[in-house]
């Protein structure tokens, strides 16, 4: 019979551990939580000292008396939660739940599922951390406080079930915030001028790009500009006035945290963050392999630190020695990491095993699991070799007053870059043939002018997102993918070409949160908010402290909105539309989805329609209204009611003042008004009467 009872989260590990182990242990899962806050109430009493009421999470019970059963039998019980604020208050959970406060109890993390690992943890036993309960406790209330007390405000609003969340609105407005951005950018011209050269006595020729003057680099803006310029340099010798070498060096990257592997995966794979989660949760909690059983291949993927064990280091280099050699061994990595501390007890997401190669790993993944492994594998080998080397060499061509440069390099070592290469590592640089000396005159072969536009920020991926949340302090590794997850859920954003944009019924949601709960969306509040999360963990601040400083102003806030909300909700909006069942005067309804036409006879006439809002310009190409359409995902645009006999679309709102340049049709950006006419760059600043029609 089994004398020691190891708890652990999910069922994938139990078989694993069990083997590990042997028979004096029982291994068992709780399959994650087993109590929470109830779903029916807020289930936090804020007239007690904000005291959470958790209860049994429904269909939970089986899995209680099965445990309870073994907890009896037991002479020591382990809780091998995962190693975080989260797997923290799963034990203590367990702990309340199983009544084991009587009982020899100790809690063992591990930071991968490997033999060695696991018995390791066994030595180092301890107590629950409190701390980190706490500070779970304090992000669950502060999350459900936001939740429970706004989502029935946005439901009255919008008419129908939404959400807010404390970290998912702070997200929205930043994609919000993005797209008004883009919305409102006007481009500027400019444009750049090639020179195309040729070495005395070479074929082969080289690309040099022009500077400005000897003393100033200067942008061209004008076609005006760049005839003169040419005019200016066609009778000038090219002569080389510098060249200058030197050597460089380019550092391996650091292993993964999980914001860098979801950028990455995202980047290289196509991966959602979400995807990239649930397939680094199968890696790390075990695969079966021909011949070892289920092995755990990364280790645990919810990390901040880039730090890795001098056991994962002195692997590396020995895996390295063996099969790169002596000159590719680097030296051992700084163990730093970007942002606050966070989870730093944790290493680096990195291969269990690095001797255990994708190519050995082919037969026993699935191809996106591999795709994923292949990735994490190549980046810890990579950050333990040496850098990549390359000679430079710079050169200065002048033409009169004119200077045009270039930049060569050519690879003396190629260091990690023979295991791991990005994007930027792949673009290729110009070659010189052969050697150039100042003072050489070079023959000009041709000029190449381009005429190009500043753009916009882009619209955020979901990559680039994760990156800003990272950067700005706001959620933790665990709360990026539902996070995102959830904002699609909702329709608040859509996704299409990897590009995130907001749907009408986000920029309603976003604006009603600005407006009635400006810090909760605040991006600087909510990462001081983290940061006392963080002072939680650390045993600097009580949990509680933090919940009663911010409840009575969420509280008061919401009073207000309601009062608010009571003196500006109306009737339906009546449209201009007659029910083609009924004949009665259809009105505009919101839907998760956004506004759409219902009969007001409902349920005797369930008729609907889409909603088209007119904006009371013509189509440029058939004179019928342009009205304000939704793709198929959720994202705006303006587009010919006539549609498909009429194939026009605009994505910026249309004005119905004309172009005073070309007569062209003129669209919003920001407080300007942009002809959209081809070769026509006229801009106005709005008037009285189309500023009124923008809002």
């Amino acid at each position: 019979m089994a004398k020691y009872l190891v708890i652990v989260e999910s069922p994938a590990k139990v078989k694993t551990i069990k083997k590990f182990l042997g028979a004096d242990y029982e291994v068992m899962a709780s399959n994650g939580h087993v109590r929470d806050l109830p779903k029916s109430q807020l289930g936090i009493d804020v007239e007690h000292d904000y005291e959470p009421k958790y209860i049994t999470i429904r269909g939970k019970g089986d899995i209680l008396a099965s445990l309870r059963k073994e907890v009896k039998k037991a002479k020591k019980i382990y809780l091998a939660t995962d190693p975080d604020r989260e797997g923290e208050a799963i034990s203590w959970h367990l702990l309340k739940a199983l009544k084991l406060e009587d009982k020899k109890v100790y809690r063992i993390t591990f930071n991968e599922i490997t033999k060695n690992a696991v018995k390791e943890s066994l030595k180092n036993a301890r107590e629950i951390d409190m701390n980190l309960v706490d500070a779970q406790q304090a992000r669950r209330v502060l999350d459900r406080m936001v939740g429970y007390r706004i989502s029935p405000l946005l439901w009255a609003k919008v008419k129908r079930g939404l959400s807010a969340g404390r970290v998912q609105s702070v997200a929205l407005r930043i994609i919000c915030d993005r797209e008004e951005e883009i919305n409102s950018f006007i481009p500027e011209e400019y444009w750049t001028l090639d020179a195309f050269f040729r070495i005395p006595g070479e074929k082969k020729l080289f690309v040099a790009k022009y500077f400005g003057f000897k003393d100033k680099k200067t942008a061209i803006s004008s076609r005006e500009q760049l005839d003169k310029i040419v005019e200016e340099i066609k009778e000038e010798d090219f002569r080389v006035s510098e060249v200058r070498k030197g050597e460089r060096s380019k550092k391996p990257p650091l292993p993964f945290t999980t914001s860098t592997l979801q950028q990455e995966a995202s980047k290289t794979l196509n991966f959602s963050t979400q995807k990239t989660m649930r397939l680094a949760q199968q890696l790390y909690e075990g695969i079966e392999i021909k011949g070892n059983g289920t092995v755990g291949l990364i280790t645990y993927l919810r990390t901040d630190s880039t730090r890795v064990s001098e056991e994962a280091r002195k692997m590396a280099e020995e895996y390295i020695r063996k099969n790169y050699g002596e000159a590719y061994v680097g030296k051992e990595p700084d163990a730093s990491k970007g942002g606050k501390k966070i989870q730093d007890a944790h290493e680096a997401i990195r291969p269990t095993d690095l001797n255990r190669t994708p190519a050995s790993m082919k037969d026993s993944l699935s191809r996106d699991q591999l795709r994923l492994y292949q990735l994490i594998w190549k980046r810890f080998a990579a950050g333990g070799m040496q850098p990549a080397k390359y000679e430079t060499t710079s050169i200065k061509i002048d033409a009169g007053r004119h200077r045009f440069t270039v930049a060569a390099s050519r690879m003396l070592f190629d260091g990690f870059t023979s295991v791991y290469s990005q994007e930027e590592d792949k673009a290729e640089s110009n070659v010189l043939a052969k050697a150039v000396t100042e003072e050489t005159v070079l023959a000009l072969d041709g000029l190449e002018e381009k005429q190009h536009f500043t753009q916009p920020s882009p619209h955020y991926t979901e990559a680039s997102l994760v990156h800003s949340l990272e950067e700005l302090g706001i959620g933790r590794p665990s709360t990026y993918a539902p996070t995102i997850t959830t904002l699609l859920a909702r329709r608040y954003i859509v996704k299409e070409n990897k590009n995130l944009y907001v749907t009408e019924i986000g920029e309603v949601v976003n604006h009603m949160m600005q407006e009635a709960f400006p810090s909760v969306v605040d991006v600087n509040f909510t990462a001081n908010m983290e940061a006392l999360l963080d002072s939680v963990a650390e045993g600097s601040v009580a949990w509680k402290t933090i919940v009663s400083n911010f409840y009575p102003d969420l509280d008061e806030a919401v009073k207000t909105a309601e009062k608010e909300l009571e003196q500006v909700e109306t009737k339906d909006e009546v449209s201009d539309e007659v029910c083609d069942l009924c004949g009665r005067q259809m009105v505009i309804k919101y839907g998760p989805h956004g506004r759409f036409l219902a009969c007001p006879g409902f349920p005797e006439c369930r008729n609907t329609k889409p909603f088209y809002e007119k904006t009371g310009v013509p189509c440029p190409k058939c004179g019928k209204d342009i009205v304000l359409k939704m793709t198929r995902k959720g994202r705006k645009y303006y587009g010919c009611i006539d549609n498909p006999e009429c194939d026009f679309m605009i994505w910026q709102k249309p004005s119905a003042e004309k172009c005073a340049k070309c007569g062209s049709m003129m669209v919003f950006k920001g407080n300007k008004l942009v002809c959209i006419g081809e070769n026509c760059d006229y801009v106005s600043e709005m008037s009285e009467k189309s500023e009124k029609s923008e809002n």
